[in-house]
């Protein structure tokens, strides 16, 4: 599928000749694999996506070569330019292995950018994908001319990344900035990262759905519109079911989004104490829902700020770039070489 997007940067320009200055950004997550060439100024220029084929990570190397292959074979890509991944796990600070992927099970210790390096026959330049979708909203989205930037993707789980001083932050072993496993409840619920009570149990999408279920069978008076976009069966509830209620007014899915957007809020409130950002952009598949979410999760922000009334507020706006976000970023950092791990 190709697809072809205006995005405006506040840098760079228009490529001259054919290739200069376009770049192939692969996003790779637990359900697809999706790939763009987008030039200097975050322009999509064309895009391809291929379901993720299994969790083991040579599968997922084919998979990436046939997407950079087509995409190579309709579009004048340098030859000289790096391959960017934005792949869902923990790296190491070079970049090289995914040290551990807590929603990918296949993913433990792998070497990651060698395998598609070889696979490929050419550079490649792998990060998390939550830090490649921040890095895309800094250069060309929400982020733009704020120097510092956080970034939070709430989907399945929750994504994070961190831009300060024009580059992407990944701390002393390079597994920093992974807000989604902060400990919001002391012996909460498990982790797919092995620990208890961490943000993401509360704050994402499938924290969403856990609750409307938990609502629905409780009260099945009040999820029954729950109930019915289900097709009657809440095993198949899924987050765009509760958003879609929420958007009609149903009270129960209202309550799920200010259940979420109350541990978002929390969570942001902490991330302010630490890192003092002057923008957080929220984006991920929830986000969708806009203030249904972001509304609760200001409120219980400014209401958890410590030091809340004498201190700037961080702004808390959704992404602009959408589900593209991942590859345009991933191209971006290869094609500019801003790829050293700070």
């Amino acid at each position: 599928m190709s697809s072809s997007t205006g995005l405006d940067a506040t840098s760079g320009s228009a490529p001259g000749a054919a290739g200069a200055g376009l770049a192939i950004g692969v996003d790779v997550g637990g359900t697809k694999v999706a790939a763009g060439v987008v030039d200097e100024r975050g322009r999509i220029l064309g895009s391809v996506r291929r379901p993720t084929p299994g969790h083991e990570p040579r599968l997922v190397a084919d998979t990436i070569a046939e997407v950079v292959g087509e995409l190579r074979g309709r579009h004048a890509v340098g030859a000289d330019t790096p391959i960017g991944i934005g792949a869902a796990g923990w790296l190491d600070r070079d970049g090289a292995r995914v040290m551990f992927a807590p929603n990918l099970a296949g993913w433990r210790d792998e070497p990651l950018r060698d395998i598609i390096s070889a696979r490929l026959g050419r550079p490649v330049v792998v990060d998390n994908d939550a830090n490649t979708m921040a890095w895309a909203e800094y250069r060309f989205g929400a982020g733009r001319g704020c120097a510092e930037l956080c970034c939070v993707t709430v989907g399945t789980g929750i994504g994070s990344g961190l831009v300060l001083d024009g580059k992407v932050r990944h701390g002393a072993f390079g597994v920093g900035a992974e807000y989604g496993h902060m400990q919001a409840v002391p012996a909460g619920l498990p982790c797919g990262c092995g620990s208890q009570g961490c943000w993401e149990q509360y704050a994402s999408g499938r924290a969403l759905v856990r609750h409307a279920r938990d609502l629905a069978e409780g009260s099945p008076q009040d999820g029954r519109r729950l109930l019915e976009l289900a097709g009657g069966d809440l095993s198949h509830l899924t987050g765009p079911h509760v958003t879609t209620a929420a958007r009609e007014g149903d009270p129960a899915a209202v309550k799920c989004f200010e259940e979420i957007g109350y541990w978002l809020g929390q969570g942001l409130a902490s991330l302010a104490a630490v890192l003092d950002p002057a923008r957080i952009v929220i984006g991920g598949g929830v986000s969708d829902a806009g203030d249904l979410l972001l509304g609760p999760a200001r409120a219980q922000f400014r209401a958890a700020l410590p030091g809340r009334g004498h201190r700037p507020e961080a702004e808390i706006v959704l992404a602009e770039l959408g589900p593209d976000a991942g590859f345009v970023g991933a191209a971006d950092l290869a094609r500019t070489g801003t790829v050293g791990r700070a």
